[in-house]
């Protein structure tokens, strides 16, 4: 039984949540290292929702014996190509919540796929060169907002009520 698809998605949703839990105590925290907590439980939590929906995505493939049900990806599951070969109600609804960016679901593959992309530096627009070399810089400009703590549970909470609705309809098969 520790061998069934589903073991690994109920361990990557348990997962977040204790992340989240060391999130939320990282918040808290007055450590001199605080900061580096929180972006690293807040990147730990992200990484096992990933996982847990690469899991979702796996249960689904095995069950209707998909040639890609091993695929390293969530993205090479969530495709139009996958459905047109062929329809899998809980794969259209996974891929459908991708395509659209306003759900949580392609919110959190961006922000994963976030997590790869290096870091860019601002590019300050040309100058006139009769202008003084020193510059009066701001230090409160805002920076991309994190994801907060919530926003991550509540991810986990959709795709752990998805991850129970469809298995509720796998198993009446």
């Amino acid at each position: 039984m520790a061998q069934e698809l589903y073991t690994r998605t109920n361990q990557k949703i348990y997962f977040a949540g204790l992340a989240l839990e060391a999130l939320g105590k990282a918040q808290e925290s007055r450590a001199m290292n605080a900061q580096a907590l929180i972006q690293a439980e807040r990147e730990s939590a992200l990484f096992h929702l990933y996982g847990a929906l690469l899991g979702l995505c796996h249960e689904i493939a095995g069950f209707y014996r998909l040639p890609q049900a091993g695929a390293p990806r969530a993205e090479l599951l969530l495709t139009r190509e996958v459905l047109e070969a062929v329809a899998i109600p809980e794969m259209a609804e996974l891929v459908e919540l991708a395509e659209q960016r306003e759900t949580w679901l392609a919110q959190l593959l961006s922000a994963y796929a976030d997590l790869f992309r290096p870091p860019v530096a601002k590019k300050a627009p040309k100058t006139d060169v009769t202008q003084p070399l020193i510059q009066a810089l701001s230090l409160d400009e805002p920076e991309a907002p994190a994801l907060s703590r919530e926003e991550l549970e509540s991810w986990r909470q959709n795709l752990k009520g998805l991850t129970v609705r469809f298995r509720e309809g796998l198993s009446e098969c």
